[in-house]
């Protein structure tokens, strides 16, 4: 399984912002951000003018990198994206807001999408009764999250649940504190996506 394993800190620094890809971290005075506020390497504190292509990748590699996806793979949810009806630029962030790794973090199950990623792959959930381990397996609307009973006194689990539980502003998500469950009520639309990304960006760009 391909996965990014360089710091996490380098790619929000790349994109200039928080990518909040290091949970507790993101908020605290140790942020990357926050003490180096420009690009990595020699040449990061030189002011460069962007293209319109340098726009269009930039925002492509901001949105990959905030659900920690690969190159391949974004390409292909954009493929499928560009298939289904709709806007393509809408049904890419669905299709990435329904994979389980982020939808184990939207729920506050996990600090950060990456920790989210390896408690899935660690078989901590199940949906519907059936155990996932697959980080990009699509949730659909009803589709019940529950963590296992054997993981249920995981402190990451509980500590995450405590401090970055984001579901009251998720109308689109329902959360059991009390019995570690979620919901996924329906497919978001995009104005309740928290996400503050141009998709359509990524459309011109893959559409060239």
């Amino acid at each position: 399984m391909a996965r990014y394993t360089g710091p996490s800190c380098r790619q929000c620094r790349r994109e200039k912002e928080k990518l909040l890809l290091k949970g507790e971290r993101c908020f605290t005075i140790k942020c990357a951000v926050d003490r180096r506020a420009y690009p990595p390497g020699q040449h990061g504190m030189r002011r460069t003018k962007l293209s319109n292509f340098g726009l269009q990748l930039r925002e492509k590699q901001k949105v990959r990198r905030v659900y920690g996806i690969l190159e391949n793979q974004f390409r292909n949810y954009f493929v499928k994206a560009a298939g289904k009806t709709g806007v393509t630029g809408e049904n890419l962030l669905q299709m990435l807001e329904c994979r389980m790794d982020n939808i184990v973090y939207r729920l506050g199950f996990a600090p950060s999408r990456k920790a989210a990623r390896q408690l899935v792959r660690h078989r901590h959930f199940s949906v519907n009764g059936r155990i996932v381990d697959i980080p990009s397996f699509q949730v659909k609307p009803n589709d019940l999250i529950k963590v296992r009973d054997k993981s249920k006194n995981l402190d990451i689990i509980h500590s995450s649940i405590k401090e970055f539980a984001q579901t009251d502003e998720l109308a689109w998500l329902r959360l059991n504190k009390a019995a570690l469950e979620g919901e996924l009520l329906e497919v978001p639309s995009r104005e309740n996506i928290p996400v503050a990304a141009n998709e359509q960006l990524i459309v011109e760009l893959y559409s060239k």
